[in-house]
């Protein structure tokens, strides 16, 4: 394997932060403001995501997106309940047992769906068999979406609206894991409202770090319940920063002037470019559709070893199935080089 390092694409998460974002800390980090949250630029946030969500929200600022999700959980779901999810989320694969550890004690209850997505049967028939009232089992209390999903493919809003209900008619309330809410957003092409509230979600963790800034994210309440206490729960998990306006500095930019929506069409439009290149050569398989921006992709181990050795860097997933993530600054050119190489290779192959 060659010492020339080209790109990554393991992840979204190798990326930087936008020139944006940047800009903003710095000017953030001149004189001084109130700390934990009572600052202006922690204040415009909250307005910015009023507006963009088209209602009276309450948000709440944290560094991490398993801070988000398993606090976000924790207001939802009391000790003796039980979370259902994909069995490929986020929350039940990579988080450490950290919303098990918020939550004093929940159950994830993981479910499977093609295409990292959850159906409206699938809950429908686990919910039959979940003992609801039985003292001995865990209570259903919360259902837990991923947009984007871990397989890069997108909820729209009628599926999560269906889903919602058959959650709400259990007496459960909805989280969306929105890690990648932005990319979901961008392909949508729909109002944020149209696919969360609108379509039942309770609360939403809103990725920023991947989309672009350095480590901000937010948990978005649109039922007002379960906010009321959160802000004791983010103090005791350590997540009330006390210079909180670097947090909300990355956010004020990237909300500001849908720069987070441009960001997020960027890398959806390089994951595109790199799926339709690598779709076109013999042997390759895309395993899903390409809805934001993940390409999971089988190719001939050639090709694969090849690109390795070319000085390109991408997840091997399982077997000969591959994943590659785009981000915000992933250069296009580096995208065409990148197919180019496949191309030789997969013709000497």
């Amino acid at each position: 394997m060659t010492n020339t390092f080209i790109h990554d694409f393991r992840s979204d998460n190798v990326a930087g932060a936008a020139p944006e974002v940047v800009n903003a800390l710095a000017a953030a980090a001149i004189g001084s403001a109130d700390p934990y949250g009572q600052d202006p630029l922690t204040a415009s946030v909250t307005r910015r995501l009023c507006d963009l969500f088209e209602a009276e929200v309450t948000v709440f600022p944290v560094a991490t997106g398993t801070a988000a999700n398993a606090l976000a959980l924790s207001a939802l779901v009391p000790p003796y309940g039980a979370v259902y999810c994909h069995q490929e989320s986020h929350i039940h694969v990579d988080e450490c047992g950290a919303p098990e550890m918020a939550t004093g004690g929940a159950k994830l209850v993981p479910l499977a769906g093609e295409g990292g997505k959850l159906t409206p049967a699938a809950l429908t028939a686990a919910l039959a068999g979940a003992g609801i009232g039985v003292v001995h089992r865990v209570q259903p209390a919360a259902l837990s979406l991923t947009q984007a999903t871990e397989a890069g493919t997108v909820y729209r809003p009628q599926e999560v609206a269906a889903l919602s209900d058959v959650a709400h008619a259990h007496g459960m309330a909805v989280h969306m894991d929105g890690a990648r809410f932005a990319n979901a957003v961008a392909r949508l092409g729909c109002a944020p409202a149209e696919v969360t509230w609108k379509a039942g979600v309770d609360v939403l963790s809103l990725g920023g770090t991947k989309g672009g800034c350095l480590a901000a994210e937010a948990v978005v309440f649109f039922n007002p319940a379960p906010a009321e206490d959160f802000g004791f729960r983010r103090k005791r998990a350590g997540h009330l920063v006390s210079k909180g306006r670097f947090l909300s500095a990355q956010l004020d930019a990237w909300l500001a002037d849908d720069l987070w929506l441009r960001l997020a069409r960027h890398a959806n439009a390089m994951a595109d470019r790199l799926s339709q290149g690598l779709a076109a050569l013999p042997g390759a398989e895309l395993a899903y559709p390409v809805e934001a921006n993940e390409v999971f992709v089988r190719l001939p181990a050639a090709v694969a070893d090849g690109l390795e050795a070319a000085g390109y860097r991408f997840y091997r997933w399982e077997g000969d199935l591959l994943r590659l993530v785009t981000a915000f600054d992933t250069p296009q050119a580096i995208v065409n080089s990148f197919l180019k190489i496949a191309k030789d290779l997969s013709e000497k192959a």
